[in-house]
Parts: C-alpha cells; structure tokens; sequence
C-alpha cells in the first residue's frame, strides 16, 4: 500500500489525520534533522497500524515535509 503524508515535525502535539483528498497529516515532536523527523513518522504509523517498523519505507521526500510511504503487508 502507498500513501501521501504529509508531516509536521517539531510539533506541540503528536497526531495522525486522515485528510479529505485521501493523503495523511502526521504532527511527531522531533526536528526535521538527521532523519529524526522521517524515524518518528515510521514509528507512529507502525504503533497505529500495528505493522512492524521494518516494513515501512519512505519512497520519496526524504528531505520535505510531504512523503511518499510504502508499507508491506
């Protein structure tokens, strides 16, 4: 599966949203710095889904803010 999220990192509040147009708000508190920003967006999706971090990958947008993720299932 594949989606669109969008991430806001240094965040106040942690949250995971589902958009209208069908892509993914996800807010995580860490700065988008060494990858700690694209890290927390892999864990909160493992601990929502229930899906092991391992078979989560970020296919692109490494370096913005609106992502491209795949999750094996």
């Amino acid at each position: 599966m594949k989606f669109t999220i969008h991430v806001k990192p240094n965040s106040k509040k942690v949250f995971l949203r589902k958009e209208d147009d069908g892509s993914i708000t996800i807010a995580v508190r860490e700065p988008a710095l060494e990858g700690k920003a694209n890290q927390a967006v892999i864990e909160a999706l493992s601990e929502e889904w229930n899906v092991p971090k391992k078979k989560i990958r970020i296919l692109s947008g490494e370096k913005g803010k609106r992502k491209t993720v795949e999750i094996d299932l």
